[in-house]
């Protein structure tokens, strides 16, 4: 397999912990979004989004969208699992990580960023407290759901699950813009429990070929 990704990326971060937690091995090829690399003829000719992160299978089948990559491996490589065995637990885990992925990340990553400094003109500061805004008021929403479930070391129980490999890479993009992450305990508990784990360490972006790029 041949993941397309940009070290930075929370979306490409979230599959490179789930090939991680699967024990699959793929060809890094880096996309520096920060560069336009994806809007180049040799990527946009094979990525019709024009986003990271993108999988090719070994039969050159591409996938696009990084929680239909992760479901994809889910269920096509079931252990360990990344989705609770009964319905109303994988509704949960689905529920958290979509607070992460469909909450706040649209309106946080990268396009929507340069669009805020780039044709709205809107400064620096204005951006970044923008970002702080909707990653901290999405995070409080992710506290309040933790806080309504059983206790465990990750966010839904002791093994981790799709809502852990989207929160650990909100968590790091936060960090850079210095989000305030006070008052989030069991949201940093998890974060915190998951960086002890290899998977986690092996996929964050200071281990990615592209980091220093």
């Amino acid at each position: 397999m041949k993941l397309y990704n940009y070290f930075r990326s929370s979306a490409s971060f979230r599959v490179r912990i789930a090939l991680a937690l699967k024990g699959l091995d793929f060809d890094y090829l880096p996309v520096h979004l920060a560069k336009g690399e994806h809007r180049l003829p040799g990527y946009a000719d094979i990525a019709v989004e024009g986003l990271v992160p993108l999988l090719e299978l070994d039969d050159g089948t591409r996938l696009t969208q990084s929680m239909a990559i992760i479901e994809y491996l889910d269920e096509l490589h079931p252990a360990p699992p990344l989705l609770p065995a009964d319905p109303l637990g994988r509704a949960r885990v689905r529920a958290l990580a979509q607070i992460i992925a469909c909450e706040i990340h649209p309106i946080n990553n990268l396009r929507v960023l340069k669009y805020l400094s780039k044709e709205l003109k809107v400064d620096e500061d204005t951006k970044n407290t923008w970002y702080r805004h909707w990653v901290r008021s999405g995070l409080e929403s992710f506290e309040r759901q933790l806080s309504q479930q059983a206790g465990g070391t990750l966010c839904f129980g002791d093994s981790p699950t799709l809502a852990d490999c989207c929160l650990v890479p909100q968590i790091f993009n936060g960090q850079r813009f210095n989000v305030d992450f006070s008052g989030l305990p069991r949201t940093m508990a998890a974060f915190d429990a998951c960086m002890k784990l290899p998977a986690f360490q092996q996929a964050q972006p200071s281990a990615c070929p592209d980091a220093e790029a």
